[in-house]
């Protein structure tokens, strides 16, 4: 028996990778998270498949479904929005499994700052202007950010970044950023990436915070701040130069 992580994307049912859909499809056990995962990715389940939607359960009632299926012999289908590597709350779970010898995988999926830029149409590495993608988010509700990772301290560096969890709190995270990156700095909020009832908004620093308010945007979005969003003058990448040695 075997718990897979798979990531269920950004919120299209048809951005799951085919690896995603077929663990889908051959798992008699299917934990998902009904407010995040797309209710279409179950009809991947088999008929008889036992479906447990973990949106209102403690890790401690989630553990004891994974550990019932072990139990069992069924292999299990855990679905993650986005991909288990950010955001996602799976190391817990992983910890967990390690200490009860229950063997996992993890699939990985299209994340939602992938979907974001997809939605933007725009690369989030752009030469000459921005190498660098900075993935974070910030404290509210949440679990307290480590030290030495406040908005403040990260944006030193001007890099492009990709704030998840953070919408809610928009006036807040503008304050914080407008030291380093200035009022005029591009910032784009995609909220519900690649569904039907995607929201797109292209603003500056100095307006994100209105019109994002005015669009009704509480949650389920991306905030990207940086000069990538809407730099147009910057030098081709050495990769397809007639310059480069391709010997």
């Amino acid at each position: 028996m075997t718990v897979r992580f798979v990531g269920a994307g950004p919120g299209a049912a048809d951005l799951i990778t085919v690896r995603g859909r077929d663990v889908i499809a051959a798992s008699p056990v299917c934990l998902y998270a009904g407010s995040l995962v797309p209710e279409e990715l179950l009809a991947h389940c088999p008929a008889d498949a036992r479906l447990v939607d973990t949106a209102k359960l403690t890790l401690d009632e989630i553990l004891a479904e994974m550990l019932a299926a072990h139990e069992a012999g069924f292999d299990v289908a855990r679905l993650h929005s986005g991909d288990p590597s950010v955001f996602s709350a799976a190391a817990e779970q992983m910890r967990r499994l390690d200490a009860a010898g229950i063997p996992y995988e993890v699939v990985p999926g299209v994340p939602a700052f992938a979907a974001a830029a997809a939605s933007l149409k725009r690369e989030f590495t752009v030469p000459g202007v921005g190498q660098t993608v900075v993935l974070t988010r910030t404290s509210a509700r949440a679990t307290p950010m480590p030290e030495r990772e406040d908005l403040a301290t990260l944006g030193r560096s001007r890099a492009t970044m990709v704030l998840h969890l953070a919408v809610n709190r928009i006036e807040q995270l503008v304050e914080e950023l407008l030291p380093n990156y200035g009022a005029d700095c591009p910032v784009a909020v995609v909220a519900n990436a690649s569904r039907a009832d995607e929201i797109v908004l292209r603003a500056t620093l100095s307006d994100i915070a209105e019109r994002v308010r005015a669009a009704g945007i509480v949650r389920t979005a991306v905030v990207v701040v940086g000069q990538v969003l809407t730099s147009s003058e910057f030098p081709d990448s050495h990769l397809y130069s007639a310059a480069r040695c391709r010997d």
